[in-house]
């Protein structure tokens, strides 16, 4: 394997690891067992636990605004209905995978830990990320702030009803979907 693809195996375990022990409980030990080399290895490849952190928390970021870009696709300006019901699905699927889930909510609390520190540069680069996909959904809708919101609010709640193991049949998701679970929207109307 090439240090690339090294690099990439502790992104991934990273996403794992500090989204399930958070980052003080997450050891770097943990990461390397997980990957698969020696903690010294993992040190070549990154700084620090910091750095590893902040790589796994922009590619959480960045893949969560890649499943986002990729639903609306195939939505021009006029169907921005359609548009948000495909990021709603798709941002639903996305964060079924616990470990992603569980990655975004640990951001938010150690960006929410360092700014009580006093340490306002950690948070600055998931700051930039996140704002870029609210960027991007604002142009989704128009330019619309208000609808933006809306659907980074319904995103939050997903994460919380998700995290809270409601399955999805459960009664708190019918204000979800229009009438069927299964109404993806055809981008061709």
């Amino acid at each position: 394997m090439s240090a690339e693809e090294r690099r990439e195996s502790v992104i991934r375990a990273a996403i794992t690891e500090f989204g399930r022990a958070g980052y003080d409980g997450t050891s770097t030990e943990a990461i390397a067992k997980r990957v698969g080399v020696s903690q010294p290895y993992l040190f070549r490849l990154f700084p620090n636990k910091q750095a590893i952190f902040m790589e796994a928390a922009l590619r959480c970021l960045h893949d969560t605004q890649q499943v986002l870009d990729e639903a609306v696709e195939p939505y021009g300006p006029d169907q921005q209905e359609e548009a948000g019901l495909a990021i709603a699905v798709a941002y639903q699927k996305l964060v079924a995978d616990r470990d992603m889930l569980l990655m975004q909510m640990q951001i938010y609390v150690a960006v929410a830990k360092a700014e009580s520190a006093g340490d306002h540069e950690f948070g600055k680069p998931i700051r930039a990320a996140w704002a870029q996909m609210y960027d991007s959904m604002l142009l989704v809708f128009g330019g619309d702030h208000i609808r933006t919101a809306e659907h980074f609010s319904f995103g939050m709640l997903i994460n919380v009803l998700v995290a809270l193991g409601f399955p999805g049949d459960h009664r708190v998701w019918a204000g979800f979907w229009p009438e069927s679970r299964e109404a993806i929207p055809d981008p061709s109307r």
